[in-house]
């Protein structure tokens, strides 16, 4: 009899261990894996209905099943049944608004997803994911109206505008060049109403103009060109043939100066074309990225620049150099500011208030600093021998800031003075005149400032 009851109790305990096991390899097995699956959706869609929607489904055990359907609050139309193999683990669907099934179209649908995955759990019937979005339907495009800008921009040189946007669910606004470039606009003292700078570079050849574009959350996207005249310039080029007394001398101190790790292995002439190639390259990347804020201040204001007193231009802003070797071309390179010297370390001073956003070595400009005046402006000086502010600083109009000196792509002490608009080194010139800068940015401002002022003058009337 107890036998009996010890071979009861071995069986009821092998069973329990038995349903424990079975259940472990249940809860810990990939076949009954409980994860639902995941659709990559927002909760609010904003859609033209012309493109197509992207919509992303993913599942650790694979799709099994996509139900998608389209609702106007009446109508339920189905976009998407379909089944999937166990191996199918991620779909991509592009879904296209139906041609028929709507009697009107609508401002407001809701897209619902039904999503099964290969799972057995769920006794079999696998993890199901139900999910909404609501769709905001917007076939309007966006409206632009240009207030005001400078009539001309020069090559080299810069232009403002200044224009106002009307869209109900607007999303990104700036302007773009044909060679590709985005300059960034930000708003201008009400909500609509943007100000942007536009640069000419000096490379470019050809400009054949600057278009405003304003895009909306639902992907709908204006264009608008701007109005300006393009003006020539011819800047100098020259040819100078590099001696090898000056390669295996003044190149060799200085790529032992600025790029020793990176030319060790390099005779004369590589290191020659490493620095001026390379490295300008390096250089002139650190300035665009330190370079890339832009707003804009109801206070705004700046005064023509004059970094340094007394001085002589010795370089000027636009130079076209070709570098030959034996009478073959081996480099080129575009100088991009204005060099001015005067004294050894001689003092130099920020014309207007601003904010140090670099302070420190760069390549082939040596000891450099770059501040920002606000409205995408920033001025930078080169080839310094010392810095007498850090970055972070703020600097006051005709304070003393660094001195000149030779660090860097320099064989003499001046100093390489320039501004930069969004990244791009634009004619110091321009900046330092200021009926040029009352005509092409101040008085521009007034305009579009005295054109809103009308329009709300003309609302509460």
């Amino acid at each position: 009899m107890a036998r009996r009851k010890n071979n009861s109790k071995s069986k009821l305990l092998a069973a329990a261990l038995f349903i424990i096991a079975l259940m472990a390899f249940i809860y810990n097995s990939k076949m009954f894996e409980r994860e639902l699956p995941q659709i990559v959706s927002d909760e609010t869609i904003y859609w033209n209905l012309k493109k197509p929607l992207n919509i992303k489904i993913s599942d650790a055990s694979g799709i099994k099943r996509v139900l998608i359907q389209l609702g106007d609050g009446e109508n339920n139309i189905t976009l998407f049944n379909e089944k999937h193999n166990a191996d199918e683990k991620e779909i991509e669907l592009n879904i296209t608004f139906p041609k028929k099934g709507f009697y009107n179209k609508q401002d407001k649908y809701t897209l619902s997803y039904e999503v099964v995955d290969h799972s057995f759990w769920n006794f079999f019937m696998g993890n199901k994911i139900i999910k909404e979005s609501v769709i905001i339907a917007d076939r309007q495009e966006p409206l632009i109206h240009v207030l005001a800008n400078s009539y001309k921009i020069t090559k080299g040189g810069v232009g403002i505008v200044i224009f106002k946007t009307e869209d109900a669910n607007p999303a990104e606004v700036y302007v773009k060049t044909a060679f590709g470039k985005k300059f960034k606009a930000v708003p201008f003292k009400k909500d609509g109403y943007y100000i942007s700078l536009v640069v000419w570079p000096r490379e470019q050849k050809n400009f054949v103009g600057a278009e405003i574009v304003a895009t909306d959350l639902a992907g709908n996207t204006a264009h608008e060109k701007i109005k300006y005249y393009f003006q020539d310039k011819n800047y100098k080029s020259s040819k100078i043939q590099l001696s090898n007394s000056f390669l295996s001398s003044s190149v060799s101190s200085l790529a032992r100066d600025i790029a020793d790790d990176e030319t060790q292995n390099m005779n004369s002439l590589e290191k020659f074309i490493f620095i001026n190639n390379a490295l300008r390259k390096e250089s002139l990347e650190k300035i665009e990225k330190v370079s890339e804020n832009m707003d804009y201040a109801e206070y705004f204001t700046l005064k023509p620049f004059y970094p340094l007193k007394n001085s002589a231009v010795v370089a000027s802003y636009g130079d076209f150099r070709i570098y030959e070797y034996n009478k073959e071309k081996v480099s080129e390179s575009y100088h991009l500011g204005l060099d001015l010297a005067s004294t050894a370390e001689a003092e130099i001073v920020s014309s207007n208030r601003g904010k140090i956003v670099y302070a420190g070595e760069n390549g082939i400009y040596g000891k450099m600093l770059v501040i920002y005046h606000g409205l995408g402006i920033y001025s930078l000086y080169a080839h310094c021998s010392k810095l007498l502010v850090q970055e972070g600083d703020e600097v006051m109009a005709g304070q003393l800031v660094a001195k000149t000196g030779k660090t860097g792509f320099a064989f003499g002490d001046h100093l390489h003075f320039g501004i930069v608009i969004q990244g791009i080194e634009v004619r110091p010139e321009e900046w330092m005149d200021e009926k040029w800068m009352d005509d092409n940015v101040f008085e521009v401002i007034k305009n579009a400032n005295d054109l809103i002022n009308n329009e709300e003058n003309s609302v509460k009337w």
